[in-house]
């Protein structure tokens, strides 16, 4: 079959001859998705470690506040070294107490330190509370705390 210029025949080889990419223009498409692959998936990782670093954030405020409640009740908060360490969810949690005077009266800081490894990383939270070393046990305050709701109102 002989295809003349006019011919659709002729038309529909040149359309797909010019259809295709070029070298350069692959080459291009290639040393773009060379530079954005990396970064996205860095962008992931600190995503990742975000998330991470926040959940183990919230379950040693957690330990935190357990062992200020549990000082404060059973008293033993005076003593000269607290220290311990809580597993949750697979995560180790070291914790020491600190017992510091407050600038005013007879009050004593009372200062939960929680250290926590995620992804090879150490990170550290602190909680405190006032305790009166003169009150009895039900005099004893325990540490506020608020928790934020799915408005953001306090629960």
């Amino acid at each position: 079959m002989n295809c003349a210029p006019t011919n659709p025949c002729s038309r529909a080889r040149r359309r797909r001859r010019t259809a295709a990419f070029t070298l350069a223009e692959a080459l291009a498409a290639l040393v773009f998705m060379a530079i954005v692959i990396p970064v996205a998936v860095q962008g992931l990782r600190i995503a990742n470690l975000a998330g991470q670093v926040a959940a183990a954030k919230g379950v040693a405020a957690r330990v935190a506040e357990n062992v200020l409640n549990e000082r404060l009740v059973m008293g033993d908060w005076q003593s000269a070294s607290l220290r311990g360490e809580s597993t949750q969810q697979f995560r180790t949690y070291r914790w020491f107490v600190q017992n510091d005077p407050w600038e005013e009266g007879t009050l004593r800081e009372l200062t939960v330190a929680v250290y926590f490894d995620v992804q090879g990383q150490e990170y550290e939270l602190r909680l405190a509370t006032l305790a009166d070393p003169s009150a009895t046990l039900t005099e004893t305050n325990t540490p506020a705390t608020t928790t934020a709701g799915p408005g953001g109102g306090t629960l």
